[in-house]
């Protein structure tokens, strides 16, 4: 977390971090769980680090399966173009475009609501046998890369979202 490098970031395509993030999934700890992708297959490349975009879905991923906790739930990977969408550059007048949208939605029980205000702080953690540092990884990465993460619990049809908005590459 202390690590205050730029990130050495370039053109990549989000599908194919996607896929072998999936891969690994179901090879490993999502392998008795659903994955579906339902993608935007017209999205330009992000401006990332591929290494730190496969960390970021990896541990959304694996906090989702472990959310559902039994076989037959369901992981969806989505992918979007959202036009307009502008997040505040820290410490400037200056606002980054980012309209690369990708959820993973699960069928878990979401976070409990008294951590939901805490979820990307670092030690935060609903699980007793953990650290708490995957989703403040999760922010600090994303963050690194121009982007916001968000989180949303949505009753009908119960499901969690986690949500990245990340910058089109060569664009700010």
């Amino acid at each position: 977390f202390t690590d205050t490098r730029p990130l050495d970031r370039k053109p990549e395509n989000i599908h194919s971090i996607l896929g072998h993030v999936r891969r690994i999934a179901e090879a490993g700890f999502g392998r008795n769980i659903v994955i579906r992708e339902q993608y935007d297959p017209s999205l330009p490349a992000v401006s990332g680090n591929r290494d730190a975009l496969v960390q970021i879905f990896l541990n959304l991923v694996k906090n989702a399966a472990e959310a559902i906790g039994v076989a037959g739930g369901k992981i969806t990977l989505t992918t979007a173009y959202r036009h307009g969408m502008r997040v505040a550059v820290r410490g400037s007048n200056r606002r980054v475009s980012v309209p690369i949208e990708i959820c993973v939605i699960d069928t878990g029980p979401g976070a409990p609501s008294d951590i939901i205000n805490h979820l990307f702080d670092p030690f935060v953690t609903s699980k007793p046998t953990r650290g708490g540092l995957g989703l403040a990884l999760v922010a600090k990465l994303v963050s690194d890369h121009g982007g916001i993460v968000e989180y949303e619990r949505r009753a009908d049809p119960a499901r969690t979202v986690f949500r990245v908005l990340l910058p089109i590459a060569g664009k700010n």
